[in-house]
């Protein structure tokens, strides 16, 4: 039988405000265990919450960058529920009336095929503790310091059909979060994570089959692999004449593969009701308009003028405005020197991001900024560095052997441009390599690569590639 995938996400970003939703308490993090959850994040007995207005205009801000109607009014409920790192037995949440509803987004797959992902909806909560296992052999910990800390839930609506799908709908909100600039988009901090819904259906049925839910994933590797595995599970279980059973299940990173947790709540098993201890949240439309103009230039418009201003195409643009401060670094060798567009979307994207991958640094920490970058590639452009030696270059300076000029000049790193010195190099390559010339004359013109490689080497890769090919055709003729 042929199957159909049907996936919806759940991703949970923490809000960038420096106090939590319902108390003063610090959100900062990396603090000791249990110093930064006040009385008002524990619930004791006489503490009132009181909500903070930045989480609901960065709520707000959100609703407007992925289209969606902002409510004007917005209720938040309980949602109850005991587990140890909730120590009120319940979670203030928003349930019947959200702020945000009605949105989409559109993605971008490998195959270049743009689609369309409906959001149904994003609402304010609070977030619970933490339990810890790995330093309790025999218990758990438990850190409440996370304990009210503001999230925004963005619930997807059930149009995914692949984890390629999923992983491009989840970094496009990560990036629309940080180019809003309401969340560090954190992942391993826990700042952004997801739950994965999965189910399976015969390909042409129109409803749904049971789906699973699996917790808490927390890097896009891991959302990629715990879908595929769940896609591969199910469809094992259906084939063998088996049930999916609706539950929230765990993704073992170690173990690839996804494990039972417990049976799956429905909204009824919470017992929601408005909470009785904060009011309606009422924003008038003046105040809408006042935040809705305040919006940053966001992913898509920023692609949309990378495309017309710097006449890039679309992988380019779509790989360079993913990141905002990858867009910036770009923009910013550009505007710098005068670069040509192309070679340093070339560079940001290739040697840059490649060297960050490796040694696991972020970008605006790079120990290339974008103003030695681009003096580096003003040197490509005057011919005084071929590409090749350029990256030489590169990584001397990501070394911190000091700027463009100092390495080239220490190392002897100039590129040769004088056409009589590349001229002698190809008439000594052309005279030691008599049997391959025969072999080019004869029309086995891929010897061709092997006389460019010669005169490379012979030039310490020093020689101009332009005019080593253009004096090699007209020798070899």
């Amino acid at each position: 039988m042929q199957w159909e995938t049907v996936i919806g996400l759940e991703i949970h970003v923490q809000l960038a405000t420096q106090s939590k939703i319902f108390s003063g308490a610090s959100t900062a993090y990396g603090a000791e265990p249990n110093t930064q959850a006040c009385a008002v994040d524990l619930g004791l007995p006489g503490v009132l919450p009181v909500l903070n207005k930045e989480a609901v205009k960065m709520a707000a801000m959100f609703g407007f960058a992925v289209d969606a109607t902002v409510a004007e009014r917005s209720v938040f409920a309980r949602k109850n529920y005991f587990y140890p790192d909730s120590p009120k037995g319940y979670q203030i949440s928003q349930f019947e009336l959200p702020i945000v509803e009605h949105g989409k987004l559109e993605i971008v797959l490998n195959n270049g095929e743009c689609k369309t992902i409906g959001i149904t909806r994003a609402h304010l909560e609070e977030d619970a503790g933490k339990s810890l296992h790995e330093e309790f052999p025999d218990s758990t910990g438990i850190d409440l310091n996370r304990c009210g800390t503001p999230l925004i839930e963005i619930v997807s609506e059930p149009d995914m059909r692949s984890a390629e799908e999923a992983v491009a709908y989840m970094k496009k909100i990560h990036s629309i979060v940080r180019y809003l600039g309401i969340s560090d988009g954190n992942m391993q901090e826990g700042s952004f994570r997801c739950d994965a819904n999965v189910s399976m259906r015969p390909k042409g049925q129109k409803e749904f089959g049971t789906r699973t839910e699996t917790k808490n994933l927390n890097s896009f590797r891991f959302v990629e692999r715990a879908i595929n595995h769940e896609i591969e599970r199910q469809i094992d279980v259906l084939e063998d004449g088996g049930e999916v059973v609706q539950e929230t299940r765990l993704y073992d990173a170690n173990k690839d593969e996804t494990r039972s947790m417990r049976s799956k709540e429905e909204a009824n098993d919470y017992r929601y009701f408005p909470d009785p201890d904060l009011l309606p949240v009422v924003i008038n439309s003046e105040e809408l308009e006042a935040i809705k103009k305040e919006l940053p230039e966001l992913p898509a418009a920023k692609n949309a003028r990378f495309k017309q201003s710097y006449e890039l195409n679309d992988y380019d643009a779509e790989n360079l405005v993913m990141d905002k401060d990858t867009a910036d670094y770009f923009e910013n060798i550009v505007n710098v020197g005068n670069v040509k567009a192309k070679l340093a979307a070339n560079w940001v994207l290739g040697e840059l991001t490649a060297a960050l991958n490796q040694h696991d640094i972020e970008i605006m920490n790079s120990p290339v900024s974008a103003k030695m970058m681009s003096e580096l590639l003003i040197r490509i452009e005057d011919n005084t560095l071929s590409n090749k030696i350029a990256k030489e270059v590169f990584h001397a300076m990501w070394a911190g052997e000091g700027s463009v000029d100092e390495i080239i000049e220490a190392k002897g790193l100039k590129q040769i441009t004088d056409s009589s010195e590349i001229e002698a190099l190809v008439d000594q390559v052309i005279a030691d390599n008599p049997e391959q010339v025969e072999q080019y004359k004869s029309g086995k013109d891929k010897v061709f690569g092997f006389f460019v490689g010669q005169v490379m080497k012979l030039s310490k890769g020093k020689a101009n590639p332009q005019q080593v090919n253009e004096l090699l055709k007209a020798k070899l003729q």
